[in-house]
């Protein structure tokens, strides 16, 4: 599969009690992503940076820790890194003008990728609706394709049912929903717009016959939603190169998303071939004779390889392999069968063979 890569896995979009909504402390979350093998934490609480102000942005033990911001209005949430200052709303308060916010975040050096996207809430147990609705905007990296707290929320229809879905989330979860999978199919054919996975954890505090307890403690929330980025060279301990690292890996689109509690996806490769060069997740590469997309899985799963946003081929194994011969923005799926059903498992970034 070529030269050998770095895939180091992360939690992009979490909340800590830096936020107006959050309940664990740093000290909390750092503990469960050290148990969980996290190589990196992206913290995004609401519109402020101060976790950086406390020294909590670097290295911490085994954890890296990038502290951006969630940009968070009523509408058009937009998650902000590589920022020096907080960027904020000001009379804005509906977020009905993204593009002024999304345009202060690139002055100042950073980016950022459009927050749950297709977000609905619940109505029964009052949770609103925090979508993105002005798509007339440009300037931002990419979008959140797959959300935990959007799938999630998606199967509390009744409280049977959603106390089941609180003892099993993963059972429960459908993968990206097919407005987003399609829209971010759509956009790939104008303009790169990298694809992560979000958590939007707030280790949220329930009471419940007046017992409370905590909804998702990150221990428990990290088996999750992940993002895995791929480098050419390994972490150094220079937590200002490393998150760089992480950083250009993120804006290349060389990354995947997946859903980790059944079935680790760390190993998965997704390359084209050409000429004896081997191209990854982001590149671009001229149409030829003779190009070779390779799909290796750390386990057999239903393989799917999808050429602007329709299905080009499919296979169930670990390995799956494919002659090119159109141009066109091909992804990959691949769907883990675990408990007798078929459950969503990875997401690629796309290949541009133009």
């Amino acid at each position: 599969m070529g030269e050998k890569l770095y895939d180091y896995e992360g939690v992009i979009h979490i909340h800590s009690s830096f936020s107006f909504d959050g309940h664990a402390p740093m000290e909390q979350i750092l503990a469960a992503a050290e148990k969980s093998e996290l190589d990196f934490i992206m913290l995004t609480d609401h519109d402020h940076l101060k976790a950086r102000l406390e020294g909590w942005e670097g290295w911490q033990k085994k954890t890296l820790v990038m502290v951006g911001e969630e940009i968070a209005p009523r509408f058009n949430h937009f998650l902000a890194f590589n920022i020096q200052e907080p960027v904020l709303c000001g009379g804005d308060p509906e977020g009905k003008d993204p593009q002024k916010y999304i345009d202060e975040v690139n002055r100042q050096g950073g980016f950022g990728f459009i927050a749950h996207p297709d977000h609905e809430g619940t109505q029964l147990f009052h949770v609103k609706q925090y979508s993105w609705n002005n798509w007339n905007v440009n300037g931002f990296a990419g979008i959140g394709v797959w959300d935990f707290m959007t799938d999630w929320q998606k199967s509390l229809r009744g409280y049977g049912s959603s106390l089941l879905s609180f003892l099993f989330p993963a059972f429960v979860l459908k993968g990206p929903r097919k407005l987003t999978l399609e829209r971010w199919d759509a956009m790939n054919q104008t303009r790169k717009t990298v694809g992560i996975g979000e958590l939007d954890n707030h280790a949220t505090v329930k009471k419940l016959l007046g017992i409370r307890f905590v909804a998702f403690p990150f221990h428990r929330a990290f088996a999750f939603i992940r993002t895995h980025v791929l480098t050419k060279t390994g972490f150094t301990g220079n937590h200002q190169r490393d998150i760089a690292l992480v950083y250009a890996a993120l804006l290349h689109g060389c990354c995947y998303f997946s859903l980790e509690y059944f079935r680790k996806a760390k190993g998965f490769r997704f390359t084209l071939e050409h000429d004896q060069k081997v191209f990854q997740m982001g590149d671009q590469v001229p149409l030829a004779e003779n190009i070779r997309l390779s799909v290796f899985c750390p386990a057999k799963a239903l393989i799917r390889v999808i050429r602007n946003g329709c299905e080009e081929c499919r296979a169930t194994g670990d390995r799956l392999n494919l002659t090119i011969d159109k141009t066109g923005v091909y992804r990959v799926e691949a769907h883990l069968k675990a408990a007798g059903i078929t459950r969503p498992w990875i997401f690629s970034n796309p290949i541009f063979v133009t």
